[in-house]
This record gives C-alpha cells, structure tokens and sequence, in this order.
C-alpha cells in the first residue's frame, strides 16, 4: 500500500531537517571535540523521531537517505566519510530497530544503543578500509563519549516525539 501524501510530506522534511543537522554538526563536531571522528549525533534525533511515530521501514529509508544525501552535498564528503558512516549508520540503526520493541528500554536506552553501535560500526570500517587494526584502542573512548551523546540525543527525541504526539499533527501510516 503507498504512502499518502501528507506522510510523504513529511517524511521528506524530516529527512531534509536530519542532513542540515548532520551537515552542520560536522562542521561544529571539530571545535565541541577533541577525538576525530566525535559528534552530538544530532541526525539521530530525527531517526529516534520517525523510528518512534511511524516504525522502523520509515526509519530505515530515512537514515539511508540522509547519509546518502550528505555524502553528495556536504563539502567535506568523501569516499572513507560515506564508508564510516553507512557502516555506523546501518548498524546503529539495524540496533535501534531490534531493541525498540522491547517493553523495558526506554528511548534514551534504544538511543545510546544506537550511539554505541554507530561508533563499533564505524570503527571496523575504519580498520577495513585504512588497513589499521590498532584503531580497535580507539573504540573504547569512542564508546565512552557515545553514552552521553546517546542520552542527549535521546532526551531530545523523547521530548520531540511527546510535542508531535501532544500538539502536533504528524500524518498517520
């Protein structure tokens, strides 16, 4: 069954907000961190959104978009950018997915799931790709500074997600 257009609609705003986000967090990801490669994970607010209000296809169309988007338009784009972050954002939201229907995780633990999973993601592509196994002692304070870009990130998409659903109108599937 196709999407009516009112969710396609928006669906394309949300993908269109989520690579703003994502293209101006790499510009400002250089100067908020110090490890290369850091970021808020401010797109994934937008993925927590759709993954949350409409399931987890929308979700998924989502997130390839927007990094498929990024990597044409984003004057810092290049080939090992977009292999680090398919690689991430597959897993990531591969993840998310799994573990959103379970009853006791909270969207904020879905989110540093994510978090985790897109720095372990991008992290093995790294050592495919540049051939670099000694990257694996990066992972762990990738690891460490996902949690708390996970919990922002998750706090603002629980609060997004309770305004769409408060007093918002969000087309319905």
């Amino acid at each position: 069954m196709p999407m009516n257009l009112k969710k396609i609609v928006f669906l394309g705003i949300m993908i269109s907000a989520s690579v703003v986000l994502s293209i101006v967090e790499s510009m400002i990801s250089v100067t908020l961190f110090i490890i290369p490669g850091v970021k808020l994970g401010l797109a994934n607010i937008v993925t927590l959104i759709i993954l949350y209000i409409f399931g987890k296809k929308e979700a998924f169309i989502v997130v390839v978009i927007r990094i498929l988007v990024v990597a044409l338009v984003s004057p810092v784009s290049t080939f090992i950018s977009f292999s680090l972050s398919i690689s991430g954002g597959m897993l990531a939201i591969i993840a998310m997915i799994l573990l959103k229907n379970i009853k006791s995780l909270s969207i904020m633990s879905v989110s540093v799931v994510g978090a985790l999973m897109h720095m372990v993601g991008q992290i093995i592509a790294a050592i495919f790709i540049l051939e670099t196994p000694t990257l694996i002692y990066y992972l762990p304070y990738m690891i460490l500074l996902s949690i708390p870009t996970g919990i922002f990130t998750g706090y603002v998409g629980k609060k997004l997600i309770d305004l769409f659903n408060n007093h918002l109108s969000v087309p319905q599937l």
